[in-house]
């Protein structure tokens, strides 16, 4: 149940204001406002995505109609902005979520605004064509300023990987949860056909959620288990590992899956602490990425939490590093490490010298880490899944649709024992 809704101004103003219940004092968006601005609640510098403060959380439904979400979106388009609130929301409660149902309901139209940001953005090469970073923040209701639709289909394979280290760089745990993302800007809804790796295995031992049998029992990619969208129909996917469907206007998911199947990991982590003296210590940390030199991972950080009674870290970087960081967050005792890209194949080296505090501690390694990376890495897979190739159905001989396929890998849990 939701007793009310509200989009703020990076300056606090209202523009967006739904008060469905009544039951939250006077001031709420004042309140709220100030305890985002200036958190400073466990030992973090910015407020959570979501917090508990008298029951209210933040929330933002609208991307899929309005394609950029900012202030200058939501004032263009706040007739919009509060249609789709009466139709989601019905006295607080939620009636639905769903792009293709609202649909039906909403009438406006919604005024498309340019992202200054996405000036900036990669772009993610697939065969011979370019997929532009805007992909993701258009309206899945516009047409183009000339009044035609740009007829074309985006698949993002997005693949969350866990992995635990031991000390000595052996792989404890590892897991892939998958997601094969599309999103449609086609008219008419024509059918579209998805073909996957010719071994792939779905269920250990060949048996598949299907019910079969592969012929070899093992292929070179074997999935634990998937689930499918309700439009995706499966009548060939044994034969030939191709899902047919007919995709619905807007962003959805065609298929999760997850893999526990060990993978080569796209980083190694080494780390070494060495007492340099009564009350010193140095820390070393290096990574390496094990991919292909073609391919770059960006916005890398790594931590690593240090003993309680450390009072000071120096730290000591590469002789020419570039678009790297380093902090020591004293307030939790915590080591961060930033990198803003690291190209396959290269290696990098963090050194710090703590000092502690002379109050009685431990075992210095025991006390310190484990390190853990986040990062993303465009057009790159774990799972070695692949989209052969993306089908339309013709409408006619001239009927050729843009084509998109990328390949994003990101950390959900990557972990290195010390």
């Amino acid at each position: 149940m939701i007793s009310q809704f509200f989009v703020l101004s990076q300056r606090g103003d209202n523009i967006v204001f739904r008060d469905y219940r009544g039951e939250i004092q006077k001031g709420s968006t004042e309140i709220f406002f100030r305890k985002v601005k200036f958190w400073k609640e466990d030992g973090q510098e910015e407020a959570p995505p979501v917090f508990v403060e008298s029951g209210w959380c933040k929330l933002f439904p609208c991307e899929d109609y309005l394609g950029i979400l900012n202030e200058e979106s939501l004032r263009k388009n706040f007739v919009l902005v509060y249609e789709l609130l009466d139709e989601v929301i019905d006295f607080g409660y939620v009636q639905t979520t769903s792009t293709e149902m609202l649909k039906s309901y909403v009438f406006n139209e919604p005024i498309v605004v340019e992202d200054a940001r996405l000036q900036y953005s990669a772009l993610f090469m697939q065969g011979t064509k370019r997929m532009p970073g805007t992909a993701v923040t258009k309206s899945v209701v516009a047409n183009d300023p000339t009044g035609r639709r740009r007829e074309e289909i985006f698949v993002d394979l997005i693949e969350k990987i866990s992995i635990t280290f031991s000390s000595s760089g052996y792989i404890l745990t590892s897991e892939i949860d998958g997601t094969i993302q599309m999103k449609s800007y086609l008219t008419g809804n024509p059918e579209i056909r998805l073909a996957l790796n010719d071994d792939l295995t779905i269920g250990r031992g060949g048996r598949s959620v299907f019910d079969y049998r592969s012929s070899s029992g093992t292929g070179a990619v074997i999935l634990d288990d998937c689930n499918f969208h309700e439009s995706v129909h499966l009548d060939s996917f044994e034969m030939d590992k191709t899902l047919s469907l007919v995709p619905p206007d807007g962003e959805f998911t065609v298929m999760n899956y997850r893999l526990t199947q060990e993978f080569k990991p796209p980083f190694r982590v080494n780390t070494l602490i060495e007492e340099t003296g009564a009350l010193k210590a140095e820390v070393m940390i290096k990574v390496r990425a094990e991919f292909s030199s073609s391919i770059t991972a960006n916005t890398i950080m790594v931590q690593m939490p240090l003993p309680k009674y450390t009072t000071r870290a120096s730290f000591e970087l590469e002789p020419g590093a570039i678009g790297q960081t380093t902090n020591f967050k004293e307030a939790n005792r915590r080591l961060e490490w930033g990198l803003k890209k690291i190209v396959g194949g290269s290696e990098h080296t963090l050194r710090a010298k703590l000092t502690f505090s002379p109050e009685s501690h431990g075992n210095i390694t025991k006390e310190s880490g484990p390190v853990s990376m986040t990062f993303t890495i465009p057009m790159y897979n774990a799972s070695r899944l692949q989209v052969k190739y993306l089908q339309i159905a013709k409408k006619s001989g001239t009927y050729n649709p843009y084509r998109w396929v990328r390949y994003v890998t990101q950390a959900n849990s990557y972990v290195a024992r010390i």
